[in-house]
């Protein structure tokens, strides 16, 4: 049995960068467990991820308003727990998404419009989950947690070294599904790391009212699971964080739980009222947090970013942008019947009933049409 003191958390959420963007002490035990500034190209990469990711999110959020997409959950401000943990991972590692993860698809390298596809109300998944090893963006709470544990599992028993990442949000540690695949992955000793975004928010509802535990990182404790809390707007901590989790899943020492403490700017998504339970100076306080800018303002002050290359990155998210507002804003071919193709691998003789049912409605409609353009 692991000691205990291997699975507590730091007691405070380990940091490596001030939100003004200076170098911090991380402290003695976060030192311990090996979180050191990363390599200033990593970080690089890391700001250019975020710079990219949050443009995406503002175009994204630009076509709601438009109606070129029924709903999106904006990760604005939690551009750092969608980056860098994704840029850690390796070619044969999964990724298991939630609904809100649209930005650490992209920086996953899927194209944005079948990011998009989904929250477009085209097709099951707007991706081919098995050509990206990407699970799809899971809306029901935790539900990915179940299956995250158990493709890690399988990646261990087919004799591969990758990892499985389960994203999930602070709402989701109050469910079933959370718990029973924490337990699993400890039992069986997965690969997968569960990164928390906590956000301080289940929708409308405050962590107060969901948890007393002191931090969320501590619910693995019970379960044998090693655990972290990070200060999710730190990008630098992030990166340093994930890779220390990643290592310890992939070389055979089980699951680990990360509580990221980070914030979303927006609404929960376009048909939520923040204003109705979150107070203006509370954003405000967090906009002074942003990860962005606090990562940017480092790489200048150390010489590795000057005014040229951040205005190039921001030129090419730019153009990024507008492809994407391009094709999103092209209608379309729908055909109906592909409402049945991938939902089972063999179909189901209720679903080819019902398949015939909407072809034979179809055809009515056709016969309809041509009977009137006759008269």
């Amino acid at each position: 049995m692991s000691d205990i003191t291997e699975l507590l958390p730091c007691p405070a959420p380990v940091q490596l960068l001030a939100a003004d963007g200076t170098a911090v002490d991380p402290g003695e035990q976060a030192r311990a467990r090996g979180y050191a500034m990363p390599a200033p190209e990593d970080l690089l990469a890391v700001w250019r991820g975020m710079v990219v990711g949050r443009r995406f999110d503002a175009q994204a959020t630009a076509l709601t308003k438009q109606g070129r997409l029924a709903v999106y959950p904006s990760s604005r401000g939690q551009d750092a727990c969608q980056v860098a943990p994704v840029l850690a991972l390796a070619e044969q590692d999964w990724l298991f998404p939630t609904y809100r993860d649209s930005m650490a698809l992209v920086t996953h390298g899927i194209d944005p419009v079948e990011v998009l596809t989904l929250l477009r109300g085209d097709w099951h998944c707007g991706y081919d989950p098995r050509a990206t090893r990407t699970a799809p963006q899971c809306t029901p709470l935790a539900t990915q947690a179940v299956h995250a544990a158990g493709a890690a599992h399988g990646l261990t028993r087919r004799g591969s070294d990758g990892l499985a990442l389960c994203l999930i949000g602070d709402g989701a540690t109050s469910e079933g599904d959370f718990h029973e695949g924490l337990n699993f992955a400890a039992v069986f000793e997965a690969p997968v790391v569960f990164l928390v975004q906590n956000n301080k928010y289940a929708i409308s509802v405050p962590l107060a009212k969901q948890t007393k535990a002191p931090a969320l990182a501590y619910k693995g404790v019970g379960y044998g699971v090693r655990s972290e809390q990070v200060d999710g707007n730190d990008p630098a901590a992030m990166l340093a964080v994930m890779r220390q989790a990643y290592e310890h899943a992939r070389s055979g020492h089980g699951p680990v739980l990360v509580e990221a403490h980070t914030y979303r700017m927006e609404a929960h998504t376009n048909a939520d009222d923040a204003t109705r339970y979150r107070t203006a100076d509370e954003v405000d306080e967090w906009t002074g947090q942003d990860p962005i800018v606090r990562l940017q303002a480092y790489l200048v002050q150390e010489g590795h970013l000057d005014d040229a290359r951040i205005q190039e990155v921001r030129d090419e998210a730019d153009a990024l942008a507008a492809d994407l507002r391009t094709r999103m804003n092209a209608e379309p071919t729908v055909e109906p019947l592909e409402l049945f193709d991938h939902v089972y691998a063999r179909p189901t003789p209720q679903l080819l009933e019902q398949r015939e049912m909407v072809r034979s409605e179809l055809d009515s409609h056709v016969t309809q049409q041509e009977m009137e353009s006759a008269r």
